[in-house]
């Protein structure tokens, strides 16, 4: 059930494939990021900026932080693309980066929660829903807001963008074990706060 309406939450889920010479491939583009070439900028976001979003907006709940998440990502990218060493594929390396900048978001949020109250334009708004999917949808994020940070990304990280475990051990710094046991773990709480919820 909560798989299903996780799909309401998520775009179109693809997993970028990394053939034998991707390391190469991946270093090189480090590189240009690097040095500031606009067209390595534009091949990332083309390439990874749809998942960026996705996973931004599923971590901070609101389009307006997931923009300034992604964007602030591609700034901390430039200027730690010269440490990249290759041992992690590009996108992993990159989506650990947005990762860490949503907990930042998020933490800044806690320190000021009458922001998390504000619309895109500063106005103060209350959810409403207006069908039963949306019901659904506004609950689950509410459950989804309320577990911790590494819950939160390895449920969405799985769930909603349909990375592997080992992607999200990866991005995450945890063993792929763990991030089976987080999500068997955070599936079993979200069932049973959402048998409350109704």
């Amino acid at each position: 059930m909560l798989g299903t309406l996780a799909v309401h939450f998520g775009t179109a889920v693809t997993t970028e494939s990394q053939p034998s010479d991707a390391n190469a491939d991946d270093r090189r583009l480090a590189a240009a990021c690097a040095a500031g070439e606009s067209g390595a900028f534009e091949k990332i976001y083309r390439t990874f900026g749809d998942r960026m979003k996705s996973i931004a907006f599923h971590h901070l709940g609101n389009v307006s932080d997931a923009e300034d998440a992604v964007q602030e990502t591609f700034l901390k990218a430039h200027r730690a693309a010269a440490t990249y060493s290759g041992e992690a594929a590009f996108s992993t390396w990159l989506y650990r980066i947005l990762v860490n900048t949503c907990y930042d978001h998020l933490r800044r949020r806690k320190r000021r929660p009458e922001e998390s109250l504000m619309d895109e334009e500063g106005v103060m708004f209350e959810w409403k829903a207006e069908t039963v999917d949306d019901a659904k949808r506004l609950t689950l994020r509410k459950l989804l807001a309320e577990l911790p940070e590494q819950r939160r990304s390895v449920f969405t990280l799985f769930e909603i963008e349909g990375l592997s475990h080992a992607e999200i051990g990866s991005i995450l710094g945890i063993s792929e074990g763990n991030s089976k046991w987080i999500l068997f773990a955070t599936k079993k709480q979200l069932k049973e706060q959402w048998k409350t919820n109704q």
